[in-house]
């Protein structure tokens, strides 16, 4: 056994590590193990450097054991193992004389820094989700994981992603804050250059995954089935998981249950709509971010106007800042209220578009071929787009049932009765079908303006 001690604390650690790697997963080992270091050996004390705190808070509760039984039969079966960070104990006092471990790696994103607490103003109806973004901020994979926070468009799911990542990146976790839409490109992208193992260690290695309007994979099966597997393994070893959305999971019916159900693990929390005394206070925050002097009439005339979210009320703020400079004019109650007469309202008229530009715009919004529209194929996806042309089609054409049904694969009109009432039925509690009609209809207009 003595001879052990003459032996280099990293050439234990080697041996120790290949018997580790047989016991343990291999993402667990790539994950946890891979990266760390033999420092030194002293009084039974084994020091093992690894790269970040969120790694030793780690190895400390879930390996230890392990780790200890492994060196035991190396060195001495009362070996105790202590975890250093960048040259400092996370557990125990160690030699000071130990080498210093190099930096974490790198954050893989890239966080707003106009979006932190701070400058998050609260309000009833965001209270709850800010209350819980914070506690998962300050206490990550111990709290709520997942947090998923849904609501519409412009009413601080982002905001409140980036706040959480300000935190985490402040204590040193690395973190990313993405979108759905660039996971998604980032999978396809792996798959096409046969790189899908980097893609693996890059979003299954960090410490906190903040995802962004996780609504766009839904239908999407292989990036699905990535963001499962992703999911599983971060969820897990305890790492935090944030999710935003413009509608809770239960109401996106093209995911699949088994994420579904995952979604739900944590908890759910919306953010409404801000009442008229929460817009006064953004509007006002937001001014005094901005050094704009003006008037709390101006204020309020804003806030009663611009009820839909905080984006809208940023750009009606700054459109009444914008006009009164053009007009070299203080910002008052008569500028405002003209600055915000309404100039874009106008759609165009029923019958001013072809149904063929409509169903390619169906197509193109759910990625599916224009052919598979008035095909015969009938899994979720597919008929779900077919439905959503047919309603459009109805709403924005001057074509009878009739009609909509050959433009459609020569369906009958009792077929399309039928897909118009279903979708009608279901837009006012579906904000995924809300959201896909918008994005439909923002297709459709330049196609209008070119026409005419």
């Amino acid at each position: 056994m003595n001879s052990t001690r003459t032996r280099i604390p990293q050439e234990i650690w080697e041996t120790a590590l290949g018997e580790l790697q047989v016991q343990v997963s291999k993402p667990n080992y790539r994950t946890w193990l891979k990266k760390t270091v033999g420092l030194s050996y002293r009084d039974n004390e084994f020091v093992i450097g690894v790269p970040n705190t969120f790694a030793a808070e780690y190895l400390e509760k879930n390996q230890r054991s392990l780790i200890e039984k492994a060196l035991s039969g190396l060195i001495s079966p009362d070996v105790r193992v202590v975890f250093q960070v960048n040259g400092k104990s996370h557990n125990h006092k160690t030699d000071t004389t130990s080498p210093v471990m190099p930096q974490p790696d790198p954050v893989y994103t890239k966080l707003n820094p106009n979006y932190v607490f701070d400058l998050f103003v609260e309000g009833e109806g965001n209270r709850m989700a800010r209350a819980a973004a914070l506690s998962v901020a300050r206490n990550p994979g111990r709290t709520y994981n997942p947090l998923f926070i849904y609501g519409g468009a412009g009413l601080g799911k982002t905001h409140l992603l980036h706040a959480i990542g300000q935190e985490a990146a402040a204590n040193r976790i690395n973190v990313i804050c993405t979108s759905a839409e660039q996971f998604t490109n980032e999978f396809v992208t792996a798959l096409r250059e046969k790189n899908t193992e980097d893609f693996r260690n890059k979003y299954r290695s960090i410490g906190m995954l903040l995802i962004d309007d996780i609504q766009f994979i839904s239908g999407k099966e292989q990036t699905e089935e990535s963001f499962f597997h992703t999911f599983n393994e971060l969820h897990n070893t305890n790492r935090q998981i944030v999710i935003t959305s413009d509608c809770p999971p239960r109401s996106m019916p093209l995911l699949e249950e088994r994420l579904r159900s995952r979604f739900e693990w944590g908890l759910i929390v919306d953010i409404q709509p801000p009442d008229y005394a929460t817009r006064l206070a953004i509007l006002e925050s937001k001014a005094k971010q901005k050094g704009v002097s003006i008037g709390k009439d101006v204020l309020e005339l804003i806030a009663h106007e611009s009820q839909t979210s905080i984006r809208a009320l940023e750009g009606s703020l700054n459109r009444v800042v914008a006009f009164a400079r053009l007009l070299r004019a203080s910002p008052t109650t008569d500028v405002a209220a003209k600055a915000l007469e309404d100039v874009g309202s106008k759609e165009y008229p029923v019958g001013e578009i072809s149904p063929d530009v409509i169903i390619e715009a169906v197509a193109d919004s759910f990625q599916l071929p224009r052919e598979e529209l008035s095909g015969r194929k009938r899994d979720k996806d597919t008929a779900l787009a077919r439905r959503l042309a047919m309603y459009l089609l109805r709403q924005e054409t001057n074509f009878s049932l009739a009609q909509i049904g050959r433009e459609l694969g020569k369906r009958d009109a009792a077929a399309v009765t039928a897909a118009c009432k279903q979708i009608a039925s279901n837009i006012n509690s579906n904000p995924y079908l809300r959201r896909k009609i918008r994005e439909i209809k923002r297709q459709l207009l330049p196609k209008v303006a070119v026409k005419t």
